[in-house]
């Protein structure tokens, strides 16, 4: 039997299993990226934030509020399932936690009244998953709605910076959400939207197909750097090099600030930093 013949027989190329989170990790600073996902065990995590789980808490009432039958579907029903979703950690005391809650009450009842309670939403916190010569995709989309015969890809945010069509055309992870819905679902999949729900607002773009196709071939590539600087590690590459630290303000936010010298450099952020009460019109 000849080299061609064996070659019918060579095990298929491994893909690289990815959300577009755990790329984005990448992108944003490999050093976190190695924390996260690659050095056994990890370095212990910092405490847990606040804004975290006011997000945590406000998704997850939304998600019950679909849950529920149409007819129940009232602002009325909000304090109930924010309160049965409400995650505790990160806040200063009692006083933050309970004002917050408040605050965010109020986004999810302007919210959910500028909503028909009858539009049923193709998906809602639905994992979507694609494949590609490289990789193997996967990603849980807040909600996917179908306007005529397209699907749009909502994605919900509660940080204080108001979102810009900028946002939404720049994010990595809406466009590979709207690539992998549309082969989940077998329907175009184009508009990726930002509900920014401290604002009452929505930050939206209409990707192309060619647009689409180059934030997946970035994220191939950023799937390629990831495997090279796993490769070097092995091949004996200090790791710390493998995986450079990309510096910047957003280290005082890191989890993994206290492992890393760099990060150090940078204050440390209070867990309850973000939630502070902050003037008028500046969201959290």
């Amino acid at each position: 039997m000849d080299m061609e013949q064996l070659g019918l027989f060579a095990p298929p190329r491994r893909l690289f299993t990815c959300t577009p989170s755990k790329l984005g990790s990448y992108e944003d600073c490999p050093r976190r990226y190695r924390f996260s996902y690659v050095d056994r065990p990890a370095p212990p995590k910092g405490p847990p934030w606040a804004h975290n789980s006011l997000g945590a808490s406000v998704h997850t009432a939304l998600r019950s509020w679909y849950a529920l039958d149409p007819e129940r579907r009232t602002p009325s029903v909000l304090p109930k399932l924010l309160q049965a979703t409400w995650v505790k950690e990160g806040y200063r005391d009692e006083e933050q936690e309970r004002e917050v809650f408040r605050r965010a009450l109020a986004w999810l009842e302007s919210y959910v009244d500028s909503l028909d309670p009858h539009d049923e939403p193709v998906g809602v916190e639905r994992t979507v998953a694609a494949r590609t010569e490289t990789l193997a995709l996967s990603g849980r989309v807040d909600r996917i709605d179908q306007r005529g015969a397209e699907l749009v890809i909502v994605d919900y945010k509660t940080g204080r910076s108001q979102t810009t069509p900028d946002d939404a055309r720049g994010s990595r992870a809406l466009a590979l959400y709207a690539i992998a819905a549309e082969r989940v679902f077998r329907r175009p999949c184009r508009r990726v939207e930002l509900h920014h729900l401290p604002t009452g607002t929505v930050a939206a773009h209409d990707h192309t197909r060619e647009s689409l196709d180059r934030h997946l071939r970035r994220a191939e590539e950023t799937a390629a750097d990831i495997l090279a600087a796993e490769a070097s590690v092995r091949e004996g590459t200090d790791p710390d090099q493998a995986f450079p630290t990309a510096a910047g303000p957003w280290c005082s936010w890191c989890d993994y600030r206290k492992a890393c010298p760099a990060g150090q450099e940078h204050p440390a952020r209070d867990p309850w930093t973000a939630v502070e009460r902050r003037p008028a019109g500046d969201g959290l």
